[in-house]
């Protein structure tokens, strides 16, 4: 499947939010849409991005951990996960993995830039597609601990509510004990943003892009199901081991977006 310029794209949509150069007429449209109704939208793709570099920075500093899997892994951009870990291991295996024709037919030469960094073409909603690909396997040993990141992934499933805690089970069966997972997530926060919240998630489902849904703390916290929680367990990304003191106050869009690290016993 080739790249369809008028076809909104969640890589691109996103690479625009954050600046990038990798994005369409029809993404831009898809942000700006959402901008009319969260101005300060922009931000969650920000405190996405950031929560990724801070929580595989902790992994790979913390845990030992040598192996990563990143699950829907996007543009590449500035400190992409592989830069950030193999700056601690440069040893370190990361298998990025995306059935985006966008991410394939830009990703691949950027994020393959050594003999320890890999992209597939797999779909991460499907854990075993991804699981048994050959060249995740010839990459990850499944003997020993991984990192498994869905970072900004599972609120761009379409479907039953309660398939993203399924689809999250199907991957933690299969991981060795030791595993830590890092995970992201739209939240509804529950209170005087969730207007907010509700108008984002109208824009981003019913724009051409056609998923972004927003979820409670609670609901995110499912996703995590028996998994050890690291502190500060699922909470604001914002306040996640933030690197500094908090000298501004969080804008609306701060306020939107979740998630946390788990280990697997």
């Amino acid at each position: 499947m080739g790249v369809d310029p008028t076809r909104a794209s969640i890589a691109r949509v996103y690479d625009a939010f954050l600046g990038g150069k990798d994005n369409y007429e029809i993404d831009r449209q898809v942000r700006d849409g959402v901008l009319t109704e969260a101005p300060y939208a922009a931000h969650m793709a920000v405190e996405n991005r950031d929560f990724l570099i801070r929580s595989v920075r902790f992994l790979a500093q913390q845990t030992g951990i040598t192996q990563y899997l990143d699950c829907g892994s996007g543009l590449p951009t500035a400190e992409n996960t592989h830069q950030v870990v193999q700056r601690v291991n440069p040893d370190a295996e990361v298998v990025y993995i995306d059935n985006d024709p966008v991410v394939l037919a830009h990703g691949r030469a950027l994020l393959e830039e050594n003999d320890h960094t890999t992209l597939v073409d797999a779909d991460i909603f499907a854990p075993e597609d991804v699981l048994d690909n050959d060249v995740v396997r010839a990459h990850i040993d499944f003997t020993e601990p991984i990192a498994l990141l869905h970072i900004g992934t599972l609120h761009h499933y379409e479907g039953p509510a309660d398939k993203p805690a399924e689809i999250m089970r199907r991957y933690y069966e299969r991981l060795p004990s030791g595993s830590f997972v890092a995970l992201s997530h739209f939240l509804d926060p529950e209170n005087e943003h969730t207007p907010m919240a509700r108008r984002a998630e109208e824009k981003f489902r019913h724009s051409p892009m056609g998923s972004g849904s927003f979820r409670t703390m609670e609901e995110i916290r499912s996703l995590f199901g028996d998994l050890e929680l690291v502190e500060p367990g699922v909470i604001r990304l914002a306040d996640w081991w933030r690197d500094g003191p908090r000298l501004t106050p969080l804008n609306e869009a701060q306020h939107c977006i979740a998630g946390g690290v788990a280990r697997k016993p």
